[in-house]
């Protein structure tokens, strides 16, 4: 692994997409830094060292999920979201518990392809453009064939030739199409099938006629996937996964036999019981070879509205030793979420809106009505976090995203009367907020 960044540098990062949350940033900051030290250990020692695995606990909307999603992006580690609703127990018809790890080897095989692919790209690009100039000049020989061939690459590279026609050979697929009946929990045997049949039927080629320009993106596309060594990819992907991959397990809470839980649910603890073997450690058998889940590091996060993370059979308790809850969001924090972060709301409804030459500003009086209403509305109906502001943002700005095209080049303030006056007939009605926010 590279040099990873320290666990303040890791909240820092942090800190510009998600508000607040501090414990559990720093936790699972830790556990990421944990990762580069386990890789600096002898084998004998690092072998023994399993990843921490993580709960989070906390109401919706307050960044559990995306917590997990930036740690992933900032180690360039595979990450796959599921939601443990989605599973069954073994012998159901649905998803059993250990596809999610043949998704994230999925995941990592793209990630490293897309790697190997940047870094093949330049001389597949030559390579292209010589297979192109062959295409364009089949059959000059002699001596004027180098100066002309040269001619033609110029005009190539000034764009002057975009536009020709020109036919192209494409490897195409020889086999049998093969569609599975589309019963959930068969998508891993059509996608088998798939790769079987592939290797038993090589590939034909196929002409096409296209302009230059897109010729040369097809047959880049063909070089790349010509000098890229998939088994050296394959390799490196189930590295990755077993050392870096991280699992984020959602909804956990809604496999608990919590009270109030409905009893219909298929075999809740038996989807548990499922989890307890990947979740410590096992072998799966995936179409790329068998993969070890030791060092996978497993976050899960539920609300544990109707239940508590008690109610987990206790082999499963244990194997998320590290957990931490998240608070529930106040209005200062929604002023923060709305003015803080890169991709803060206001932030995209102003670049949205410029799209059609409107330039819209919000004044800080508005912003801190919005979050004082976003903390009311929460409190006095469910409880959805900072979800409650797309909401409230969708219906403030309505009017003024209908009337846009007819706005163009003016500049709209957007003030704490504009915000009272969008919102004054819910409001006034809190019957009316319960449906429409």
């Amino acid at each position: 692994m590279e040099r990873i960044l320290t666990p303040r540098e890791i909240v820092a990062e942090l800190d510009k997409f998600i508000i607040g949350q501090k414990e559990a940033k720093k936790m699972v900051a830790i556990a990421l830094r944990n990762r580069w030290r386990r890789c600096k250990l002898d084998p004998e020692l690092r072998d023994e060292i399993s990843p921490k695995n993580i709960l989070m606990i906390g109401p919706t909307g307050v960044g559990k999920t995306e917590i997990a999603r930036r740690l992933a992006k900032l180690a360039g580690a595979p990450f796959y979201k599921v939601d443990a609703t989605k599973f069954t127990e073994v012998g159901y018809v649905g998803r059993d518990v250990e596809s999610m790890v043949r998704d994230l080897m999925e995941i990592g095989v793209n990630m490293v392809k897309e790697e190997e692919t940047k870094r093949v790209r330049a001389k597949a690009e030559a390579n292209a453009e010589e297979a192109l100039l062959d295409i364009l000049l089949p059959n000059i020989k002699g001596e004027d064939a180098s100066s002309t061939r040269e001619k033609f690459r110029a005009l190539w590279r000034e764009g002057r030739l975009d536009d020709r026609i020109v036919e192209v050979h494409i490897k195409q697929d020889a086999g049998p199409r093969i569609e599975v009946m589309a019963i959930p929990g068969m998508e891993d045997m059509e996608m088998q099938f798939k790769d079987m049949f592939s290797r038993f039927f090589p590939k034909k080629e196929k002409p096409k006629k296209v302009k230059v320009k897109e010729a040369f993106d097809l047959l880049v596309q063909e070089e790349c996937e010509r000098l890229v060594d998939m088994d050296k990819v394959i390799e490196m992907a189930k590295e990755r996964v077993e050392q870096t991959g991280i699992i984020f397990i959602d909804e956990i809470d809604k496999i608990c036999g919590g009270a109030g839980q409905s009893k219909a649910d298929i075999s809740r603890e038996g989807v548990q019981r499922d989890l307890l073997p990947v979740v410590e450690g096992c072998v799966v058998n995936t179409k790329y070879g068998m993969i070890k889940t030791d060092h996978i590091l497993f976050i899960a996060a539920g609300a544990f509205h109707l239940s508590k993370p008690s109610d987990l059979v206790p082999e499963l308790q244990g194997r998320f030793p590290l957990r931490v809850e998240l608070k529930s969001l106040t209005s200062d924090d929604f002023y923060r979420i709305l003015t803080e972060p890169q991709n803060a709301l206001t932030k995209q409804y102003k670049a949205l809106l410029a799209t059609e030459d409107v330039d819209i500003e919000f004044t800080d009086d508005a912003l801190r009505e919005i979050a004082v209403f976003a903390q009311q509305v929460n409190e006095e109906t469910e409880n959805i976090g900072a979800r409650r502001l797309y909401t409230l943002m969708e219906k403030i700005l309505l009017e003024l995203s209908f009337e846009a095209p007819e706005k163009r080049g003016q500049k709209i303030i957007i003030d704490a009367a504009y915000v009272k006056e969008q919102l004054k007939d819910i409001e006034a009605n809190r019957d009316l907020s319960r449906y429409i926010l």
